[in-house]
């Protein structure tokens, strides 16, 4: 081992990435997560090159509202990359911050991915880490990390059942005894119900809002079953005077919003449990399955899901890092996850 390497292995702590669609965190081994910031990176554009601007909070501000000469970009779709150089900068950026700029900064990363993503993204992310100055990268499947973080039993002879709902996909798995028994990647989640409510907004009241004020009724109004009838003020632009006007909705129009959706995922969730060993469909019965990602904080989307199914749902302590906090795990715990951790 040379000089270098020894330095920098002293230098460089290693990191555990889950690098969504919607946020990126960043868990270093044995501090837990040290950064979540939103997957954005803003682009200046001059005399046709392009340079970084801003990452992550600062960028996401940018949204919608940037000068000609600029871009808000959200480099990842679907859960995969959608464009190479951002992601790069945007993986590079999250290094730096972490180590303090430490120069020497080349760490191993432990990136998760999504279950439905093809050998070729899986790629595309690893040489991204890698262009960004890992020294070496591995991958663990989004719902294996999610169900490592949730606490749930996978290396025992039971079933455990967990649906991930992020900004991009909704990844739903069985597992048991370590591996992954079934596994399937929806491309509908958190973004699609913002764009949903979108829709819903531009027929039912000829409104037109951006991705953060859906995103803003999503948090604060909306709901898998209406409880109540309080009103939520919207502002946006009005389709046929072109005026920006107000307008009150209720939990009602936002579960009719959400609905299709709502239906996808649990389409997506009883065509897994179709196809699960029965053996394993029985331990289900009592462990029932287990809801992370951001869209588990959806008001009252565990009841919906538990009436549908028939199966006790819980969602888990803290839906949004549960993910990295298991990738963390995985990263911390390498011996005894080495079967799950994947290279290409």
């Amino acid at each position: 081992m040379g000089l270098f390497t020894r330095v920098s292995k002293i230098w460089s702590q290693d990191m555990a990435i889950d690098l969504g669609t919607a946020n990126t965190l960043v868990v270093l081994k044995g501090q837990g997560v040290v950064l979540n910031e939103p997957s954005v990176v803003a682009v200046v554009e001059s005399k046709g090159k392009k340079s970084v601007l801003a990452v992550g909070d600062e960028a996401k501000t940018m949204l919608g509202r940037t000068p000609g000469n600029i871009q808000a970009i959200r480099p990842l779709r679907d859960g995969v990359i959608a464009d190479f150089i951002v992601t790069e900068e945007m993986i590079k950026h999250f290094i730096k911050k972490v180590h303090k700029r430490s120069t020497f900064a080349n760490p191993r990363i432990l990136i998760c991915v999504p279950t439905g993503s093809t050998p070729v993204e899986r790629k595309a992310i690893q040489d991204s880490a890698l262009a960004a100055g890992a020294r070496r990268v591995q991958l663990i499947e989004e719902p294996i990390a999610a169900a490592i973080g949730a606490g749930l039993p996978i290396s025992e002879a039971t079933g455990s059942m967990v649906v991930d709902i992020g900004g991009g996909t909704t990844e739903i798995a069985v597992m048991s005894l370590g591996g992954v028994v079934y596994s399937n990647s929806l491309r509908v989640a958190g973004d699609a119900m913002d764009h949903s409510l979108q829709n819903f907004m531009r027929k039912e009241y000829n409104l037109l809002i951006g991705d953060s004020t859906a995103e803003k009724i999503k948090k604060e109004i909306g709901t898998a079953i209406p409880t109540n009838n309080n009103k939520y003020p919207v502002k946006g632009r009005d389709i046929r005077s072109g005026t920006p006007k107000e307008v009150n909705i209720t939990e009602e129009d936002t579960s009719e919003a959400l609905n299709p959706i709502l239906k996808d995922m649990i389409n997506g969730i009883k065509d897994a449990l179709e196809n699960t060993p029965p053996e394993l469909s029985a331990d289900l019965v009592d462990m029932g399955l287990t809801l992370t990602g951001g869209g588990a904080l959806l008001k009252n989307i565990d009841k919906r899901f538990s009436k549908e199914t028939g199966l006790p749902v819980h969602i888990a302590d803290d839906p949004l890092a549960c993910v990295a906090i298991g990738t963390g795990k995985a990263l911390d715990q390498e011996e005894t996850f080495s079967s799950i951790l994947s290279e290409y």
